[in-house]
């Protein structure tokens, strides 16, 4: 599996629009500190801050996952093509718990984004994230509990749900064991 390398594009979009890190945290709610680890790839965000970090910068989330500028109408991904995502770290900067891989990276301009979502330890914290768009959440291995606003959601191997995602979530495993979750994310 191949990384993605997040940081540059979206210090590439900073940079662009001649912004310092203090005008993008102060836009976007995170720390200076936290847009440079991204920016250097010492840490990779969770979705949802990708998400709102497109937002502030109007691009879609698919632009961190494109490798290319060639636009296609279709694409297939071969397993050992995935590019992973490790090493989520939280606004606060404690590990997440997961990691995820992009399932569509050539496309471009899509109304939806695919990613296969492991999680592999219980989380120390359970902080949640909202942000536009919608989800669907597919649990193909193991036991995970969604937080969705003031619910605790028991999904077993096979459930699933739709929601919309400026609802504050948070998916977890239920006991610690490895949860493998079919994620699809629109902006």
């Amino acid at each position: 599996m191949r990384e993605f390398n997040i940081g540059a594009k979206i210090k590439k979009l900073r940079l662009s629009k001649k912004l310092t890190l203090q005008a993008v945290a102060k836009e976007t709610g995170f720390s200076p500190a936290l847009i440079s680890q991204i920016e250097n790839n010492n840490v990779s965000p969770p979705i949802a801050t990708l998400s709102r970090i497109a937002k502030f910068f109007d691009v879609k989330i698919g632009l961190f996952f494109t490798e290319d500028e060639e636009e296609c109408r279709f694409e297939v991904v071969r397993s050992y093509e995935r590019k992973a995502i490790p090493r989520v770290i939280s606004k606060a900067g404690t590990t997440q718990g997961y990691s995820y891989e992009s399932l569509s990276f050539h496309k471009q301009n899509k109304k939806m984004e695919p990613f296969l979502l492991s999680i592999t330890q219980k989380a120390l914290e359970e902080n949640t994230y909202s942000h536009d768009g919608e989800e669907f959440l597919f649990i193909m291995k193991g036991t995970a509990e969604l937080m969705l606003d003031d619910k605790r959601i028991i999904l077993e191997e096979g459930d699933c749900v739709y929601f919309d995602s400026s609802l504050k979530h948070r998916l977890l495993s239920k006991d610690g064991s490895e949860v493998k979750v079919l994620a699809v994310v629109t902006r």
